[in-house]
């Protein structure tokens, strides 16, 4: 005969209920109350007669009433997600004020619900126009004590004939230039941010054409956009830079070498070609302008991620779909023709610094055959492969990432 364990029983765990409510059926209270406690585990974490043991000294009746109405009740609807409703709690205690501690709690049940810092940011941002600043702004510091993490400076700057926005993290040390990928911003780099900037100067910025750089100057080649970045260190005052990029952003810091080797101090390439494959990239621009830019989610988004990254909709996956919703058209097509024009294979023999070529191993775009054939290209080149990685490579594996360029990239110690 099976026996239950009373220390792990929900009903034993839980501390005894007010005795005021042993008139109602017991067996519907329990099963009720059971249903309240289960959901807050799962929505808010822990157990609630510990997180709440203060609303339940001083009213057993409150906290109840909490269990067995709120959470056993609405809270637990599958109508609305249960990320989602951290989402709005926090958005609402937020526009109230007045309650920082219930603030914190819920910003905490976000990030374990898989919000990203950036996305509960932007949330406090949106309420500034409905709340007020001064409750946006102290949820904003609510927010960034609870990440803990400070988040990088963002500035405009002057881009050769355009301006576009430029994140920076890091005070001193050797200067790092991250150049990132088709169809998205800066932002893809937060996640590998913090650790680079760890004795480094780090500068993510937005593409021509990408994020707030839209509506730049067309039609553009990657050498145009080479000279962006030119124009863009001289306008923070960089001499040379080591320069990493992902995807297209590795086609623009191989022109970029290729260019201006005297600008670059190394060079790491992330899920990237030397080689245009230009039918490809020109039929990508052509479905832009045939079918649209939301056509473009379902083979993009398949190319970029893994399966089980789409299935949870995770924040890169969240944040890359709507990049890609907000991509002005003829930027799409302007970007893919440049790309389909790039022109560096083979000229990169003679760099002579030290370079990283850095590749998915499930990578669908640039699979690790295409990128070890970079490596062979240019002698003296790191090659290596992060496991289980797709293209998006800082969205989807940021640790092995960070581990990776960290251990290549010089630093002040």
């Amino acid at each position: 005969m099976c026996h239950r364990s009373a220390a792990s029983d929900t009903e034993t765990a839980e501390p005894q209920r007010n005795p005021t409510t042993a008139t109602r059926s017991r067996n519907r209270l329990m099963d009720r109350h059971e249903q309240g406690v289960r959901e807050y585990r799962e929505l808010i974490g822990g157990e609630p007669h510990e997180k709440l043991a203060a609303v339940r000294a001083a009213s057993p009746e409150m906290y109840e009433t909490m269990i067995d109405s709120i959470f056993a009740g609405p809270l637990s609807r599958p109508e609305l997600a249960r990320a989602d409703r951290e989402l709005a709690t926090v958005a609402m205690i937020a526009a109230m004020g007045g309650a920082d501690d219930k603030l914190a709690g819920h910003v905490r049940a976000a990030l374990h619900h898989g919000w990203h810092p950036s996305e509960l940011r932007a949330l406090a941002e949106h309420a500034s126009a409905y709340a007020g600043f001064p409750r946006a702004s102290h949820a904003l510091e609510v927010i960034d004590e609870v990440v803990g993490v400070r988040p990088p400076a963002v500035r405009r700057v002057r881009a050769s004939d355009h301006d576009t926005l430029v994140a920076s993290l890091g005070e001193t040390g050797p200067a790092v230039v991250l150049s990132g990928s088709f169809g998205i911003d800066w932002r893809m780099w937060e996640p590998v941010m913090a650790r680079l900037a760890v004795g480094r100067r780090v500068f993510a910025y937005n593409l021509r054409g990408h994020g707030a750089a839209a509506g730049s100057p067309r039609p553009f080649t990657m050498t145009t956009m080479a000279d962006d970045v030119v124009a863009l260190m001289d306008n923070l005052g960089l001499d040379t830079a080591h320069v990493v990029g992902l995807s297209m952003g590795g086609g623009v810091a191989q022109t970029l070498a290729v260019r201006n080797p005297e600008r670059v101090d190394s060079l790491a390439l992330l899920g990237t070609t030397d080689y245009p494959f230009t039918e490809a990239f020109r039929v990508r621009a052509r479905s832009a302008e045939v079918d649209g830019i939301a056509a473009q989610l379902e083979p993009t988004l398949t190319r970029w991620f893994t399966p089980a990254a789409l299935a949870a909709n995770t924040w890169g996956v969240r944040y890359a779909r709507e990049r890609i919703l907000r991509f002005h058209p003829e930027d799409w097509v302007a970007a893919w023709n440049a790309f389909a024009e790039m022109d560096v294979q083979g000229k990169l023999a003679d760099f002579g610094k030290p370079v990283l070529v850095l590749s998915g191993e499930k990578d669908a775009s640039c699979t690790p055959e295409i990128m070890s054939g970079i490596a062979d290209r240019i002698p003296g080149s790191k090659f290596q492969v992060l496991p289980g990685t797709p293209h998006q490579q800082t969205l989807e594996q940021p640790e092995l990432v960070a581990e990776a360029l960290d251990a290549f990239l010089p630093a002040e110690r």
